[in-house]
């Protein structure tokens, strides 16, 4: 609140500097009076008293000068925005608004003047909770304010005001602008994932996300990448997002592993998920139960590894002592020449009831 005071005190000070139109004497020392009064109140405790009195006063003399001269309607501005100053102070933010719209109406005002009071009274008609309308005064600013300072700033907050309430296509309108100037913050590049994936844009929210990754992103960025690239089906990317993290220590949990061993096998890379389940399994990280045993097994298969495959798949046979399980290890055995183990296998099969497994034993008859 104070912040604000102290901006419009400094708005008002420079805009009686650059004022098109001589103020009469007794004017400016009016409005140096009010100035100083409500600086006491802005550097100390406020007197709610003080701040009446500089409201009424100020709002009698705007009313006062606003059918007069030129110099009198510059001068009601000013006094339009000292009554704001006051009552944003009193934590008034929408009456603090509608003096800055009243002083932006008067004529003889200053463009650049006309602009600072125009963004004010968006960010306090935003604080005060008229999203609808700070937004257009934004989009207002914006369009006529190319070139300042500010403008960028500016600019994100009018995307992220547009984000919150769902407009996406327009947050995308005003976003891609930015986006060619480069160099986002870590805040500025979520907001940027955020919009492009509402709009359909998932492969270009990819593209950022995966630009600005590196080894000192946050563990939720590396998700929030992983996941996207999910959502654009592009599943190896998913997976070597994900190896990437693990490998910089961003992840490092059982299930971490897990869904990265999962990812490679979505993502065509089955040979790095058979590899982390042998890591997995030797360092106890994950049961050797059924559902890991088979996990590897299918793993294997897939990176169409021999020796691993068979060796899972004999392994998990063990473990189950399925009539289905002996016949796939029989059968993958057969397929890559491995007899001797294929008919063993078989055989268990058939002697467990397995009708197919008799029926492939009669290749070895």
């Amino acid at each position: 609140m104070q912040r604000w005071v102290a901006i419009m005190l400094l708005s008002a000070l420079s805009a009686t500097a650059v004022a098109n139109e001589p103020l009469p004497g007794d004017i400016i020392q009016d409005l140096n009076g009010l100035q100083s009064q409500l600086a006491s109140q802005a550097s100390g405790s406020a007197d709610p008293e003080v701040l009446s009195r500089i409201i009424s006063h100020a709002r009698s003399q705007s009313e006062r000068l606003a059918g007069g001269n030129r110099a009198d309607q510059w001068a009601s501005a000013l006094y339009h925005q000292l009554a704001a100053s006051a009552l944003v102070h009193q934590g008034e933010n929408l009456a603090a608004a509608d003096e800055l719209a009243s002083a932006r109406q008067r004529p003889s005002v200053p463009d650049s003047q006309v602009r600072r009071w125009l963004r004010d009274e968006a960010s306090l008609r935003r604080a005060a909770g008229e999203r609808d309308e700070a937004i257009a005064l934004f989009e207002q600013w914006l369009s006529e304010s190319s070139g300042n300072e500010r403008y960028a700033e500016t600019a994100w907050l009018l995307v992220r005001m547009l984000a919150e309430e769902e407009r996406w296509e327009a947050a995308l309108e005003w976003l891609v602008p930015l986006l060619e100037q480069g160099d986002l913050s870590a805040e500025q590049q979520t907001l940027t994932n955020v919009v492009l994936r509402h709009t359909g844009e998932n492969e270009q929210a990819l593209s950022w996300l995966l630009k600005g990754l590196n080894a000192e992103s946050e563990a939720d960025a590396w998700r929030q990448a992983a996941g996207l690239a999910q959502q654009a089906g592009q599943l190896g990317v998913a997976a070597a997002v994900w190896e990437a993290a693990w490998q910089l220590g961003k992840f490092s949990t059982p299930d971490e592993r897990l869904t990265l061993i999962q990812l490679h096998l979505a993502g065509g890379t089955p040979a790095r998920a058979g590899e982390h389940l042998e890591a997995a399994l030797e360092a106890g990280e994950l049961p050797s139960n059924e559902e890991t045993l088979r996990l590897r097994a299918t793993a294997w298969q897939q990176a169409k590894h021999i020796d691993n495959a068979l060796g899972a798949w004999q392994a998990l046979a063990e473990v189950t002592q399925s009539a289905d399980d002996w016949r796939q290890l029989g059968q993958l055995a057969y397929g890559w020449g491995r007899n001797e183990q294929a008919e063993a296998a078989l055989t268990t099969a058939a002697n467990l009831g397995d009708t197919q497994a008799e029926e492939w034993l009669a290749n070895f008859r």
